[in-house]
């Protein structure tokens, strides 16, 4: 991962990411459902932390660990930065947002549903 010369400087993200990958990982849209399937209640950092909680196990289940992340799509129901801005704090630091794009958007999927995560890991 890298930032190269002639490009702005970034907020924790890297412009560039290259891998000699062997085997490619797809997440879906990893949404803030609790074991049973509900949307978890509460605000949008609430539902992050299910994200990144789910985001982990599936890639667990997949051999792969969130240093094999080479993308994220961040997607936030909300026009406010400041939320934004939080959510974006929170998945950088849970160490599996390292390469994204964020955006804030009308509605997702489930009633209640604030963000979702969409992500692609790289195996070497």
């Amino acid at each position: 991962m890298s930032n190269l010369p002639g490009l702005h400087a970034t907020p924790g993200y890297h412009h560039v990411t290259i891998t000699e990958a062997r085997r490619t990982v797809y997440l879906a849209g990893q949404c803030p459902l609790d074991a049973d399937g509900q949307v978890v209640r509460g605000d949008v950092l609430a539902q992050t932390d299910q994200v990144v909680a789910n985001t982990a196990t599936a890639l667990a289940t997949a051999g792969a660990t969130p240093e094999d992340v080479v993308r994220t799509v961040i997607y936030v129901a909300t026009e406010e930065r400041e939320v934004l801005s939080a959510v974006w704090a929170r998945l950088t630091a849970s160490g599996i947002g390292t390469a994204s794009t964020l955006l804030g958007v009308a509605r997702l999927g489930y009633p209640g549903q604030l963000v979702e995560l969409d992500v692609t890991a790289a195996l070497r």
